[in-house]
């Protein structure tokens, strides 16, 4: 069984540190692969060689960095099933689905990088007095990327791509669950040595790395306990974090829509990988007037997901077990069971796509992260009440409505989240701009946000000549 290695400084090494612990294929319950479980001898050597190599990298021309960037995203698109193929192996998202969201993270990265050939690293303002301000934006020098295990790749690259391009450099840590498509990613790199560098563990790995008083910027994208503590570090510093944290995203479905056209959207929603996106559909609030044939298009929807076809195992035994606490909690506390809603016999972490009705806000489904193959469905007499309830939450990642009522598609402005989708879940494109509300996280990214993010301003006055 293979072992992997950090890539420090251009250089695929091993881990100084003694611990490690085996990548399971969620599907098998097999041990795929060996990884180092972090140090923080790792991490300080991995920000060394960022530190070392940010100089040159920085005074490259922008043009040449974005087209260093530009060649290695071209190279990721055409090695797109192979590095699905390596998600499949570590985290079960089917192959297809995770060739296609690499392609369109490929495509981003590009469009993302790109932004750096017009984006304002220098600007001279002429002042009233005959003087000027001229405005330079620095890179932050090393920053760290610490990416989550559901999407490995497609978090890595958004995350990348402006700090890259603006000249910082980068240490990575993925998650120690998903660490192989990681290695493969920058295996296909060709930047200078210490552009990027690797350090594969868990939080011996992480918690030293964003503790580091050398590094800039943190983007972390996983749950809120973690992301509450890199924050705290990185603010204890004085430096900047971008926390992408947990979510329970609601969508709401109007009265006048077709029922069973927005079943088939909500079940996608709902159901694709598995339930293991960020921004899964894990509250449905449906209008009486529509309920009764949208619940029953969506139980019928639930069926063209098998576990182990269309739907892949969960990450590992851990995440199936909150699916089935959460499931067995609204059960017990007054919910029907409509699909779903038992553990498949056999190997692997699987779980049915699962319809649940009569929930309310007493239940774990409703109110925590669950992060599965779970749509809980409560009725609701007006779009009003289903704005009140989908804002009633402690997260705020992202929101989806689904109306054909004008007044209703601006009364959804209200609902506090990063990025409102209205009859269209995952619309948009690299103009998006957000930030995430509440425990959902902290720090504008896309569009030109993400360089702003990466640099810092300085204004140089010049006086008035005499």
């Amino acid at each position: 069984m293979k072992t992997l290695q950090n890539l420090i400084g251009g250089v695929w090494q091993d881990a100084r540190g003694t611990r490690f612990h085996d990548v399971v294929n969620p599907a098998t319950e097999e041990a795929v692969a060996r990884c180092p479980s972090g140090s923080a001898e790792d991490a300080r050597l991995a920000v060394d060689a960022a530190v070392a190599a940010q100089p040159a990298w920085a005074a490259l021309p922008v043009a040449d960095r974005v087209a260093r960037l530009t060649r290695w995203a071209d190279t990721v698109a055409a090695h797109a099933g192979e590095l699905a193929e390596a998600e499949c192996l570590e985290m079960g998202k089917p192959v297809a689905l995770g060739a296609a969201f690499i392609g369109g993270a490929a495509q981003a990265f590009k469009v993302a990088v790109a932004e750096a050939l017009d984006y304002p690293f220098e600007e001279t303002i002429a002042g009233q007095d005959g003087g000027s301000t001229t405005i330079v934006r620095h890179p932050l020098g090393a920053t760290a990327v610490i990416v989550p295990w559901n999407f490995p790749v497609p978090m890595t690259l958004g995350a990348l791509g402006p700090l890259l391009a603006a000249g910082n450099t980068v240490v990575l840590k993925p998650s120690e669950r998903s660490p192989l498509s990681a290695v493969r990613l920058l295996e296909l790199m060709d930047l200078p040595a210490g552009v990027v560098n690797l350090v594969l563990g868990d939080s011996r790995a992480g918690a030293p790395l964003t503790a580091d008083e050398r590094i800039g910027l943190v983007h972390f994208t996983g749950s809120v306990e973690a992301g509450r503590e890199v924050g705290a570090r990185s603010g204890g510093l004085l430096h900047r974090s971008i926390l992408e944290l947990g979510g329970k995203d609601p969508v709401i479905v109007d009265a006048g829509v077709d029922p069973v056209a927005t079943a088939a959207a909500v079940a996608f929603g709902a159901f694709a990988n598995t339930g293991q996106i960020c921004t899964s559909m894990e509250r449905v609030y449906v209008h009486r007037d529509v309920a009764e044939p949208f619940i029953a298009a969506l139980v019928e929807a639930a069926g063209a997901y098998p576990a182990g076809d269309v739907l892949g195992p969960l990450v590992d035994r851990r995440q199936r077990d909150v699916v089935v606490r959460h499931v067995t909690d609204a059960v017990e506390r007054g919910a029907t069971v409509r699909a779903g809603g038992v553990v498949p016999e056999g190997k692997g972490f699987y779980y049915p796509a699962t319809v649940l009705t009569d929930v309310d806000e007493s239940m774990l489904i409703m109110t925590e992260e669950t992060f599965g193959p779970v749509a809980p469905v409560a009725v609701v007499s007006s779009f009003e009440e289903g704005v009140e309830r989908a804002s009633a939450t402690r997260y705020g990642l992202a929101a989806t409505v689904y109306t054909a009522d004008p007044a209703h598609v601006a009364a959804a402005r209200r609902i506090p989240a990063g990025v409102v989708w209205v009859n269209q879940w995952q619309g948009g494109g690299p103009e998006r701009l957000y930030e995430p509300a509440g425990d959902s996280g902290m720090g504008a990214t896309g569009a030109r946000a993400a360089y702003d993010a990466a640099t810092r301003p300085t204004s140089v006055h010049l006086a008035p000549t005499a």
